[in-house]
């Protein structure tokens, strides 16, 4: 295959993997182009990396809000934590610099994603006995004594 098409890939260095619970935990498609970008930027070693606002949305098109919104999401629903850093400068200042990223372990994101979602069962089934009260009791819902 000496002229093959397809030039040689070190599947270590020239790829990163996607969990596959990424995709079911119910992720709009920006919040999982900006976590992929993080896992491409991330340090393999230490799970971490730095890029700006804007360098991500550079990278995904997006506005610096919107990647903002979306890191905002991600750390709710416990798959990346941020830190802020802070920068010096030649004369002494002290800046802030932009947020570390840590990837968070994804078993963690999934045992939230589940608490979550017994929380809102747990929610339904209330709201269901609290009907069928009000029906035992023959009072209707939309009145309530003042």
């Amino acid at each position: 295959m000496r002229n093959s098409r397809y030039s040689k890939r070190d599947p270590i260095k020239d790829y990163f993997p996607l969990p596959n619970e990424l995709f079911c935990f119910g992720l709009s498609y920006g919040e999982i182009a900006v976590y992929s970008y993080l896992l491409y930027r991330e340090n393999r070693k230490n799970y971490q990396c730095h890029p700006s606002y804007k360098t991500i949305g550079k990278a995904l098109k997006m506005s610096k809000n919107t990647v903002c919104k979306c890191v905002r999401l991600l750390e709710e629903k416990e798959l990346i934590a941020t830190e802020p850093t802070d920068v010096f400068i030649k004369d002494g200042k002290k800046l802030n610099g932009n947020l570390l990223y840590t990837i968070l372990p994804i078993e963690q994101a999934k045992q939230y994603f589940y608490k979550r979602q017994l929380e809102n069962v747990d929610r339904v089934v209330a709201e269901e006995r609290r009907k069928k009260r009000i029906e035992k009791f023959c009072l209707k819902p939309d009145k309530q004594a003042v």
